[in-house]
């Protein structure tokens, strides 16, 4: 498969997730406003809330995440030359602007782009990394982050994160209204029993739908990974110096000394550390090392 059907391919599967995920609110509201017969003001009040939330974390993720890894900067020219031409010259082929480049203290090969758009993008890198790999291989690091940049990640990933927000209020309003107000206002009407099958729909969309909706979240993180490598594969047109990059990080992996499970989607590895059981895997930010090695050897 080439680098080009790689990026259509995985771009068509980020579409399909988020379509399903949409698809699964709009279930769950309609649920809800059926067996309430509140009507859809829970939805429109969920999605008021959820976005509100999101947009704080849209406009100032990028610092948070930038302060919760512990990473110095921005960087010039003066201060690490190297690195900060390796993203200089990849800028310039992408044709895209010169993001603010951080440096995190940390023996632990690892990396990650933030911002919601180009123009206010930042990437960092530890010093493990810059340590580690050779020229190409951190050239293949540095334009898979850019990718994510380029690709609006940030942008799609807040989309997800409003969605999961809007699945966790409506459940949790499912529940409570099932709970406290729904029951009291069958048992007068049908004796109680449709005030209890309400409470037990609640109390299992309460449970399910939020899991599902953060498996959700997890495969298009992992999705967006894999059209970072492939575009990032396509800047560089070196495929191989990505992959060797990823073995090196997998085979030094370990816990990043400061670690957010908020921002952990961000890094290109997994910052806890590698996950070797396949049952885990449906639970990580990452797709397998292993599979991304694979697919960027497998580029014509």
């Amino acid at each position: 498969m080439t680098a080009y059907q790689q990026i259509a391919s995985n771009k068509r599967r980020s579409v399909l997730l988020v379509v399903l995920f949409i698809g699964m609110i709009l279930l769950i509201g309609w649920v809800l406003s059926y067996a309430s017969e509140t009507g859809p003001a829970a939805l429109v009040f969920a999605v008021i809330i959820a976005t509100m939330m999101s947009l704080v974390s849209y406009y100032a993720g990028d610092k948070i995440a930038l302060f919760s890894a512990g990473a110095h900067g921005p960087i010039q020219t003066a201060d690490q030359p190297y690195v900060y031409r390796l993203v200089e010259n990849l800028c310039i082929t992408a044709g895209m602007p010169l993001p603010k480049i951080y440096i995190i203290d940390d023996p632990v090969p690892n990396a990650f782009a933030t911002g919601r758009d180009p123009q206010h993008a930042s990437i960092a890198v530890t010093t493990g990394i810059i340590k580690l790999l050779e020229n190409e291989e951190l050239e293949g690091v540095i334009a898979h982050e850019l990718s994510h940049v380029k690709n609006y990640d940030i942008r799609l990933m807040t989309i997800v994160i409003i969605c999961v927000g809007i699945v966790s209020l409506l459940a949790n309003f499912f529940f409570r209204f099932s709970f406290i107000g729904g029951g009291q206002r069958r048992d007068s009407r049908s004796g109680g029993n449709a005030g209890l099958v309400l409470l037990l729909v609640g109390l299992v969309l309460m449970i399910v739908s939020p899991l599902i909706s953060k498996i959700i979240q997890l495969a298009v993180s992992r999705k967006r990974e894999f059209l970072a490598d492939a575009s990032g594969a396509l800047l560089t047109r070196y495929p191989e110096g990505l992959a060797r990059a990823l073995e090196k990080i997998d085979q030094h992996s370990a816990p990043l000394q400061r670690i957010n499970s908020a921002t952990a989607h961000l890094y290109i590895a997994n910052p806890f550390g590698s996950t070797k059981r396949s049952w885990r895997n449906l639970f990580s930010t990452h797709p397998p090392i292993i599979e991304r090695v694979q697919a960027l050897r497998s580029m014509a």
